[in-house]
């Protein structure tokens, strides 16, 4: 009974005051009124879960105020007291939506256990509104589940009719430079204009590639799918895919992970676009002849993945931006700003921390933390990577 909001109206001041003080012997204190009108101005200033209304009163009668507290409180319940002559009032008021009558002289224990079930009643309601709401949210995440799924087929289809024309594209350019480059074409007219068609072609060709990889990055499906990762298995994967642009440009990967434990449970394909992101960024970042370090360290139930660079750093005014969706330090057309706002939001899923050091000429570090076993919880507030999915296909 403790938590009740009660209030009692009755003219009859003894009888309403000796009701309350018994009331607040049991557990309940309630609020007091003496008239229809002060009901309803107690009720402006408080909430109140019941109220024990008498049906003949001064002024304006109980079923008047009654009408009034079921238009502007409906969540709130009246119970009626009404004499032994007049239960025609509380079949009436019940009628209005009273929650029950009572007939005057009333029994305590029995007033308190119409109180109580008025009270259950409401918690029912309150339960029944939050099912229908979290009904509501799971509806919506499945919608929104779904319309992913469907995204990420489209996209895989887009992807994989792009990409191909795409590499005939790349092998062109490069063939025609090759051409080029060879000793009867060192002298032709405009040679340098060709040249440098060739480079905006290859380069718009690798923007197109990234395009169609952060296309499916957004669209595919948000569910983790857990599986034991090594590490440092993970690691060599990524350097495998990266390594020919590395070695072009001249930098060296090291790899320090020689831990005594270097696999957790995770979401390896998710850790894979992860990485594959940091190392991309970090080749970008370094000038020819740098390295690049991949860590590994393991602090009691967490591990650490750190990439380091020996690139031009980040301005420390930039340093709280690069997360964001968009925001890119590359040349216009070098850089779409959607792969470090990408990783943090996978890092993040993985139940993660993903942190940044950096100083200018001297490099940056990106820290992963990561915990060994990745507990997957129901997310209920829908995903925004859908609602992002136009803006990347619009970029151009």
């Amino acid at each position: 009974m403790e938590g009740i909001r009660l209030l009692l109206v009755d003219d009859e001041e003894e009888f309403r005051r000796t009701i309350a003080k018994r009331m607040t012997l049991r557990g309940i204190s309630p609020e007091q009124a003496g008239t229809g009108e002060e009901c309803l101005s107690v009720l402006e200033k408080k909430p109140v879960d019941v109220v024990v209304l008498d049906v003949k009163m001064p002024g304006m009668s109980g079923i008047e105020a009654l009408y009034h507290i079921k238009e502007k409180y409906p969540k709130t319940e009246v119970i009626l007291l009404t004499g032994h002559a007049a239960t025609q009032d509380g079949v009436e008021g019940i009628k209005a939506g009273a929650f029950d009558y009572l007939s005057k002289p009333i029994e305590l224990d029995h007033l308190l256990g119409k109180i109580k079930q008025a009270y259950d009643k409401i918690r029912r309601e309150e339960e029944k509104l939050r099912e229908a709401e979290f009904r509501e949210k799971m509806e919506q995440q499945m919608i929104a589940t779904e319309r992913l799924a469907s995204l990420g087929t489209l996209a895989a289809g887009v992807a994989h009719e792009i990409n191909n024309p795409l590499a005939i594209i790349k092998e062109s350019a490069g063939w025609m430079k090759l051409i080029l480059n060879k000793e009867e074409f060192a002298e032709i007219p405009r040679k340098q204009d060709f040249d440098m068609a060739l480079d905006k072609i290859e380069k718009g060709v690798e923007r197109a590639k990234r395009i169609t990889l952060k296309l499916l990055g957004f669209a595919r499906k948000g569910d983790s799918v857990l599986a034991e990762v090594d590490l440092k298995e993970l690691a060599g994967e990524a350097i495998q895919l990266v390594g020919r642009e590395a070695a072009n440009r001249e930098i060296e990967i090291v790899r320090k992970m020689d831990v005594p434990e270097n696999t957790i449970w995770s979401d390896p394909y998710q850790l894979r676009q992860v990485l594959l992101n940091l190392i991309t960024n970090a080749i970008h970042a370094t000038e020819s002849g740098g390295e690049i370090t991949i860590k590994l360290e393991v602090t009691g139930e967490n591990v650490a993945l750190i990439v380091q660079d020996t690139g031009q750093g980040i301005p420390k005014e930039n340093l709280e931006k690069i997360f964001e969706p968009f925001f890119s330090t590359k040349s216009p057309g070098e850089g779409t700003g959607l792969g470090l706002f990408v990783t943090r939001g996978i890092v993040e899923k993985l139940g993660g921390t993903i942190e940044v050091e950096s100083q200018l000429g001297n490099g940056t570090s990106f820290c992963i933390k990561l915990p060994k076993y990745l507990e997957v919880k129901e997310d209920l507030e829908g995903n925004h990577h859908a609602d992002l999915l136009d803006k990347i296909v619009k970029m151009g």
